[in-house]
């Protein structure tokens, strides 16, 4: 397990996890968040029907629960929200399932904390099934973004990602990775990757990739998606600027 100094020595960051019934696992990821340094951890409970809620409060997290399942991309953006409120300049989102580890938060956070890019990617693009390669592959050469792990949910933002990432263009997106990165290319805001590892799922099995017909309607709407922003020019001051 890496040293959490490495983390402590960054500004205070708030950890932000996504998590529908994910009950097994949520309070350990919670728990080595806060052990690697985490100011807090937000767990955004996406209307859970298993005891999510209750684990998480137990392992020292700060709870959102959401009355209506938003998706993992609404839950992340609702992390944004309260993360932003309390200040916090850096954030980083990771899995409930116990894919991402903490000890490689520290690599994730670094490049945002010092300034060299708005975005890092915790990137790990020899995981996954066919299925999610042939994904992959296609979405890169429809967007022409050179993301090698185009759906690792594990990120550090800043705090202008963050609040650009709140506007009404971005609510619609069912999923944080080619809606998310379209839009931050388009911001001209700057994006790198970070190599970790990543770990086999303890239990449950991606809401994505979880069988060909829900790849095959991710992958429809998301080359729509794709097709309709790309090369769309953007007013960045506008999009920055405080909404009633």
């Amino acid at each position: 397990m890496s040293d959490p100094t490495m983390t402590r020595d960054l500004p205070p960051f708030a950890v932000i996890i996504p998590a529908w019934n994910e009950a097994p696992t949520v309070a350990a990821v919670v728990r080595t968040a806060l052990d690697q340094g985490a100011a807090e951890v937000v767990v955004v409970d996406d209307a859970s029907t298993d005891q999510t809620i209750e684990e998480a409060l137990q392992a020292g997290a700060t709870v959102l629960p959401l009355r209506i399942n938003l998706g993992a991309w609404g839950a992340t953006q609702a992390g944004f929200r309260h993360a932003l409120k309390a200040g916090y300049s850096l954030a980083l989102s990771m899995d409930a399932d116990g894919q991402h580890r903490a000890e490689d938060m520290a690599q994730v956070l670094d490049p945002v904390a010092k300034g060299t890019a708005e975005v890092c990617i915790g990137s790990c693009p020899q995981r996954g099934s066919r299925l999610r390669h042939l994904a992959w592959t296609i979405f890169r050469a429809v967007t022409g973004l050179g993301v090698a792990d185009l759906t690792s949910g594990f990120r550090a933002y800043s705090q202008r990602a963050m609040s650009l990432l709140l506007h009404p263009m971005a609510h619609n997106f069912h999923h944080q990775d080619m809606g998310a990165l379209l839009m931050l290319s388009r911001f001209g805001l700057r994006v790198v990757e970070a190599p970790v590892t990543m770990e086999l799922r303890a239990c449950g099995k991606s809401r994505v990739f979880s069988s060909w017909f829900v790849v095959a309607l991710y992958m429809t709407t998301t080359l729509l998606l794709c097709c309709s922003k790309r090369g769309q020019a953007v007013n960045v001051q506008f999009l920055e600027e405080p909404r009633p």
